[in-house]
């Protein structure tokens, strides 16, 4: 089973990112379920969601706390929460970042989501809007498919931008 933890804050689409990722497995013909973990709803507050996958039914819903990957959609909560907290021995880790993490455990992978979400004018409320690219920087790290990302983002999605974000994320990101 592959289990992947988002870090994220309130209205950055992190909740829809696992969703978005669940369902772009499940179209590869995996098995996968989504599940956020957040207190009080208010844009802005850390929120944490988790995704597995698998070939098998899944048949545990709870936190994930020894993740495959951790996903960061925001660096400042790095330093409100320790992300890295139980990530597996050569686990991986994705920042939200124009520039390299340090001090990471495992393999580390960055990419611009938020230049990409505003190049692509995806903002909501004054908020870039991460969900859709981050599933293509996902795409390109081999946990989904590229055209089941496309697919799940248009079957959320109406608007072709989301589908533009995704794979600018996925042109970008260097593995």
């Amino acid at each position: 089973m592959y289990e992947i933890r988002i870090h994220s804050r309130g209205g950055q689409g992190g909740v829809t990112a696992a969703k978005l990722l669940a369902l772009a497995a499940f179209r590869d013909g995996k098995y996968a379920t989504a599940c956020p973990f957040y207190g009080a709803e208010r844009r802005g507050a850390p929120v944490v969601s988790f995704v597995r996958i698998d070939d098998e039914p899944i048949k545990i819903y709870s936190q994930i706390h020894e993740p495959d990957l951790v996903i960061v959609l925001d660096a400042s909560i790095m330093d409100v929460v320790d992300v890295l907290q139980g990530l597996k021995k050569n686990g991986t880790v994705l920042l939200n970042s124009a520039h390299p993490i340090s001090g990471c455990n495992g393999i580390c992978r960055h990419v611009d989501l938020t230049g990409i979400a505003l190049a692509t004018n995806l903002v909501v409320a004054g908020s870039p809007i991460l969900n859709t690219p981050v599933i293509g920087a996902l795409a390109k790290m081999g946990v989904v498919s590229l055209p089941s990302a496309r697919a799940a983002i248009q079957e959320m999605f109406s608007d072709e931008r989301n589908v533009k974000a995704a794979e600018a994320a996925y042109e970008e990101l260097k593995v």
